[in-house]
């Protein structure tokens, strides 16, 4: 019998024999190699920001061709998780770097991009450990009852208050965050906890409908009752789809829009 073309014929980085005899081959062996470098970003081994070996030295420890490995980071690119520098190599992707900060924020003002109002205002208004309700849990892949970290807080604009938000963090990962830490962080959320705790957002799921703000959330953001608002619920993933924030947000579009790129 023949052998299937679309088994590569290299090493296996898995198995050390040639991927032609590993029966049967249930994944290019590029995806292999993205999988094992997945791995070490999620070990730590290579840090947010930091550089990742050569495409020629990652080839040389996977044992596979330089092809091969130049598809997996292309992959790893193309879904934001590192990022290429014409002359200096392929970098971890960090929440810090400007061009990225505002990745999973779409709010954005009529008159402008993102970056033209500046860093927003955050007051935090909440901040507490407790229990998981069913739904956190079931969002962030708990038991009802496992110890979670739930914030709240306004996001001004020009002195505006634009957004209110809950977000509920795993216990575990965070431990020892609090409302002082997050007051005196000046930078991003996100790049906060890849610097301090190690856990880097890497993708997102939101779901988004109209609704009324209640009183307290009238008072927060400084509308009227009555005011429509645009609710967007999110889950944002670490490496390999593990949810690490539940996150609920009320959004005041009077002189900003939501928008998104669909490709």
């Amino acid at each position: 019998m023949s052998s299937n073309p679309s088994v590569p014929s290299e090493p296996s980085p898995l198995t050390g024999e040639p991927a032609a005899s590993v029966t049967p081959a249930f994944s290019p062996l590029y995806q292999q190699i993205k999988s094992l470098i997945l791995q070490s970003l999620q070990a730590g081994e290579w840090k947010p920001g930091e550089a990742i070996p050569s495409e020629m030295e990652l080839a040389a420890r996977y044992r596979v061709s330089q092809g091969t490995v130049r598809k997996a980071i292309d992959e790893l690119a193309a879904e934001n998780l590192v990022q290429r520098r014409q002359g200096k190599g392929t970098f971890v992707a960090t929440h810090a770097e400007r061009q990225v900060q505002y990745r999973f924020l779409k709010l954005i003002p009529d008159t402008g991009d993102v970056n033209s109002e500046g860093p927003a205002e955050r007051r935090i208004v909440d901040c507490r450990r407790q229990r998981a309700s069913a739904d956190v849990a079931r969002a962030l892949g708990l038991r009802t009852g496992d110890p979670v970290l739930q914030v709240g807080r306004v996001l001004s604009f020009a002195g505006t208050p634009t957004i209110l938000e809950d977000l509920w963090l795993p216990g575990g990962p965070f431990k020892g965050l609090t409302a002082d830490r997050l007051s005196e962080h000046r930078g991003p959320m996100y790049a906060m906890f890849e610097s301090e705790f190690g856990v880097r957002m890497v993708r997102a799921e939101e779901k988004i409908r109209a609704v009324l703000p209640d009183p307290n959330q009238s008072t927060l953001l400084r509308v009227p009752a009555g005011t429509p608002l645009l609710s967007v619920e999110r889950v944002a993933y670490t490496y390999n789809d593990v949810p690490m924030e539940l996150r609920r947000g009320l959004y005041h579009t009077a002189t900003h829009h939501y928008r998104n790129e669909l490709s």
